[in-house]
């Protein structure tokens, strides 16, 4: 099993690229499911979480054609990926594809639209909460859809004339839920709205490569969201946009190395509550349509954090700030609202010398003067990374295991980093 081996207390200095969001991706990827003509994205990120959804996807019946970079794009640039669903072969999403992504069970939503029926194995993925998907199947149930529970699968069924439109009231914000709504609803009879939706950017990025492929969508990027039924999509070409999470990583890997260095093709607009602790935390940041650089000042202060569906801070960089501020000149809490079991990588990050205290919902973060490499294991994708960002600045050696988790989530990490100063290696295992 490979080895992510990191000797700390080299200074970042330098340009990062940032790839396509994997939170785009994917469930655009999902959306060629609901027409028989060619679905065309752009700068898709070299994931291990793209490449098995792809073999979802094919399982279903969809050919998927790797077109890779355009020629004289950056070694970093992400890939063309064409997606062809000319007929939905199997209605069976299994288990031992499903169990290890989350995001593979939105196959459920145009399964159900464009075949009226779908076998969706229940899902997995990071073990950072239960995420029930009680909402998603609510709002299909709502569309009419008849669903059971059999042996671990999810069995759903549209009525004779198909899913039909209706008033969907999340009582409370789910991005996944949202997403499989809405493409479900493409295909729908009638006008369906969802209320308390997610307004996640990768959600509005959802919402334009669905109404490029013909659907009716208004209010994206807002809680209420209305799409009138079509009755059929058509193909069409999207690009990936910029992932927000990767670039608040990298931007706090430059902070705790005290470096000074600039994201490329990101959208800086999406990361208005990072900015604001960041700025809150002593770092500068300047920006402009595309780029973000990042100064450190040459001391870290304590920040207090809570974790919102966005606009707010998002759950993905939780982890990453709590790395950050093991360093600060003070006491930081961090609390977490959105998933009840992602605070564990604490213990990990104690193996480095971090001082951190739990209380249900809450950590306090003491901030030490040195932090000294050990052996850590990632336990989930956004954990793995926050011992990725502590290595750096940690005295000697620190060595991750489990490396997997990372990734699933980010592209050629070792790389990039090693490319502004990072004495990083994988160690083939």
């Amino acid at each position: 099993m490979d080895k992510i081996l990191i000797r700390g207390g080299k200074v970042l200095k330098g340009e990062i690229p940032i790839s396509g969001a994997k939170n785009a991706a994917l469930p655009l990827m999902i959306a060629a499911l609901l027409t028989e003509e060619p679905l065309t994205l752009s700068n898709v990120p070299r994931l291990a979480d793209v490449a098995l959804l792809q073999r979802i996807l094919r399982e279903l019946g969809a050919h998927t054609t790797l077109l890779g970079r355009k020629a004289g794009e950056s070694p970093f640039a992400g890939d063309v990926v064409r997606i062809h669903a000319e007929e939905i072969t199997n209605i069976t999403a299994p288990y031992e594809l499903v169990s290890r992504m989350r995001a593979s069970f939105w196959v459920i939503g145009p399964l159900l639209a464009r075949c009226g029926q779908a076998r969706v194995s229940l899902p997995g993925g990071c073990a950072i909460g239960t995420r029930p998907v009680d909402l998603y199947l609510k709002a299909l149930s709502a569309m009419g859809a008849e669903i059971d529970i059999e042996q671990g699968y999810v069995v759903a069924k549209a009525p004779e004339k198909g899913l039909q439109g209706a008033r969907i009231v999340f009582p409370k914000v789910s991005v996944g839920a949202t997403h499989v709504t809405m493409m479900a609803a493409a295909l729908a009879r009638g006008e369906t709205v969802i209320e308390n939706a997610a307004r996640e950017p990768e959600v509005a990025d959802l919402a334009r490569c669905l109404k490029a492929m013909g659907a009716k969508i208004e209010g994206e990027g807002t809680s209420t969201i209305h799409i009138e039924g079509v009755t059929a999509l058509h193909g069409a070409d999207h690009a990936v946009l910029p992932d927000r999470i990767e670039t608040g990583t990298y931007a706090m890997a430059i902070a705790m190395t005290g470096g000074e260095g600039t994201l490329t093709h990101t959208r800086p607009d999406f990361l208005d509550a990072f900015l604001e602790v960041m700025e809150e935390a002593g770092v500068t940041i300047t920006l402009d349509e595309t780029r973000m650089h990042v100064k450190s000042n040459g001391g870290l202060k304590p920040v207090s954090v809570e974790t919102q569906p966005y606009p707010g801070f998002p759950t993905d960089l939780q982890a990453q700030i709590m790395a950050l501020m093991t360093m600060a000149d003070g006491v930081s809490v961090i609390r977490e609202t959105i998933f009840e079991n992602r605070f564990m990588h604490v213990q990990e990050l104690a193996r480095l010398g971090a001082d951190i205290s739990l209380s249900g919902d809450t950590a306090q973060v003491r901030g030490v003067n040195e932090l000294i490499g050990a052996p850590v294991m990632a336990t989930d994708l956004r954990a793995s990374v926050s011992l990725v960002i502590a290595g750096l600045a940690a005295r000697g050696t620190t060595e991750l295991n489990r490396v997997y988790h990372l990734d699933r989530g980010f592209e050629a990490l070792e790389h990039k980093l090693a490319a502004v100063g990072a004495d990083i290696e994988r160690v083939r295992g």
